[in-house]
């Protein structure tokens, strides 16, 4: 296409941006990769378009050629033409005053997008300064703190000075979005901009991106893997699969009738309130058709509690003259065995300092937290050591948890070298094998690196290394938060099928309240440290009595667009003073 046709397509359709015939290769030590495979979109001003898929479906490939951020090793063609400019065809020098002006990025995880070494209005600025060296440091300064103000930055003018780690999770988002806004981008691409983000927060964040869209018109382009986002925000859907773009459509069209049986397979996999998941498990469970030992969840109640909390509280001492933080206050709880105990609640609320007190990685203060008939108030880690081989714990971010110069195997074995030293190196070699296989991975992903796992493959080998010690207890913290809907119901109907099993009791922490309901057999709410109410998922979903919860359930996007505005009212309800 010449530079007069994308012109002339972007005047006359009006289009804030116009991908014609995209097409991305990768050229990699194993051979081509076909990542984006001729595809055309349009974004017109104010409107949001979400591009959904799985990972590994060219999502991210295409949104980052939208700013021309592919690596040397990407082969292009097509056209992605942004106000009358290809992106693909101007030099770098014309790119970077594109960007910032005329388009920005919204990162996946503000605590990397930013710099942990300078403040975050020195940050913001960075971007106006590359635009107007003219500009002095308090004309700088004034739209620094108008943009923070434009995203809801309480006290800006006092908190330009700050570092990213003296703001939490939601603010950070902020931050990041108002980097995007600060030179007045008329389109912003939001890679999973909610993705770590509790659904209070969340809320506030998608809110705020709406708000945006409102008031100056900027055109969005979202990309998530969490249609009960899709539903809350977008205007229009493009579902991509495997680089191939195979369905665009409205919001109300895509939900109400999707056209590709990939497009229903991904809606199907959606958690929801009041899903089956867990009342199959339990209704197998209860009939006597659980695999291996497990026992009927009836069986499970009237079971010994093996984790009893009672008036459990974790103090961090604050040093340096600062005050100490309560974390956890008078909170009383049980896990019995065999059961799965849902633990939710905002970031902060205390939630995974509990499984860390469980586990014996954070020392509980008061009260009493006995675990495995141990108690973890003043306990000598010598002690413990015995106990905390009874216990997995599978982390949120198996990346970030796993060695990266040790192979799966030898990162699944690791609990052997710790605990079983007895063993010899075939039985441990025989052992990873059949963990590998009881997580439905082949067993010569062994071999394999975490890198070169995919995000759901790294969590199955989370789990098997997790279950390496045939663990009484196990400690799942956010597991699938970061996986696209289609993998975390693969992960989820794994960790049914191993807890049937297995027959382990487990603590699953998640800020979402879906998954949640979907696996336990009861949940308990936390809200800065205190637990406010607990009981079966019918109990505390079905019929909350805390405020607190209702505002948590309210805020929970759902995958229907008309429910959603509903719900969207009635979460800004409960969270008006």
């Amino acid at each position: 296409m010449s530079k007069q046709t994308q012109d002339s397509t972007a005047s006359t359709t009006g289009s804030i941006l116009d991908v014609e015939g995209l097409d991305v290769t990768f050229s990699t030590d194993g051979g081509d990769v076909h990542a984006v495979k001729d595809v055309s979109l349009t974004v017109s001003p104010g409107e949001v378009l979400a591009i959904v898929g799985e990972s590994g479906s060219g999502k991210t490939v295409t949104a980052r050629s939208i700013l021309g951020l592919l690596p040397e090793t990407a082969q292009r063609s097509g056209a992605v033409v942004i106000s009358g400019k290809n992106v693909l065809g101007v030099s770098a020098e014309q790119l970077r005053a594109m960007r910032g002006s005329d388009v920005a990025m919204v990162f996946q995880e503000p605590s990397t997008a930013l710099n942990p070494v300078y403040t975050v209005g020195w940050q913001i600025a960075e971007g106006l300064r590359a635009h107007d060296r003219k500009a002095s440091k308090s004309e700088l300064k004034a739209r620094v703190v108008a943009a923070m103000e434009q995203v809801g930055i309480p006290d800006a003018e006092n908190r330009f000075d700050y570092y990213p780690h003296q703001f939490s999770g939601g603010q950070k988002q902020r931050i990041v979005i108002a980097m995007a806004l600060a030179l007045g981008a008329k389109l912003i691409v939001a890679d999973e901009p909610t993705t770590a983000l509790d659904v209070t927060v969340q809320a506030e964040i998608l809110d705020l991106l709406r708000q945006l869209r409102d008031e100056t018109g900027t055109a969005i382009v979202l990309i998530t893997h969490n249609m009960g986002v899709v539903a809350d925000l977008a205007d229009r859907v493009a579902v991509m699969f495997r680089g191939d773009l195979v369905e665009v459509s409205t919001v109300e069209q895509l939900f109400s009738d999707p056209k590709e049986e990939y497009t229903r397979a991904l809606l199907a996999a959606v958690p929801r309130l009041g899903s089956t998941v867990a009342g199959s498990r339990k209704a197998a469970a209860a009939a006597g058709e659980a695999l291996g030992s497990a026992a009927s969840v009836g069986e499970g109640k009237a079971r010994e509690p093996i984790v009893i909390a009672r008036d459990l509280d974790i103090v961090y001492p604050g040093g340096f003259g600062r005050a100490d933080f309560h974390a956890v206050k008078k909170v009383s709880f049980d896990i019995r065995a065999g059961e799965v105990y849902g633990l939710v609640g905002e970031s902060g609320s205390g939630k995974t300092t509990i499984g860390r007190a469980i586990a014996g990685l954070t020392r509980a203060s008061g009260g009493s937290l006995t675990v495995l008939g141990h108690e973890m108030v003043g306990f000598k880690e010598r002690e413990f050591s015995k106990i905390r081989r009874r216990i997995g714990f599978v982390f949120q971010d198996p990346a970030a948890s796993f060695n990266p110069h040790l192979t799966i195997g030898e990162c699944i074995a690791e609990p052997f070298a710790i605990h079983r030293r007895e063993m010899s190196a075939a039985d441990r070699s025989r052992r990873v094998l059949e963990l590998l296989d009881s997580v439905q991975l082949p067993s010569a992903y062994g071999a394999r690196y975490p890198h070169e796992l995919s995000g759901g493959q790294r969590q199955r080998a989370s789990l098997a290394r997790g279950l390496a010690l045939d663990p009484e207890l196990l400690i799942a913290d956010e597991p699938t938060s970061a996986l696209d809907v289609s993998v975390q119901a693969k992960v989820l109907e794994l960790f049914v099928e191993l807890q049937n099993r297995f027959d382990f009791a487990a603590l699953f922490i998640s800020h979402d309240l879906a998954v949640v309901d979907m696996l336990s057999d009861r949940i308990g709410v936390l809200f800065q440290g205190e637990l406010l109410e607990e009981g079966t998922g019918e109990q505390v979903l079905g019929a909350p009595e805390a405020d607190y919860t209702k505002r948590l359930i309210a805020s929970l996007p759902v995958p229907d667009p008309a429910e959603q505005a509903e719900r969207r009212e009635l979460a800004r309800t409960l969270r008006t003073p």
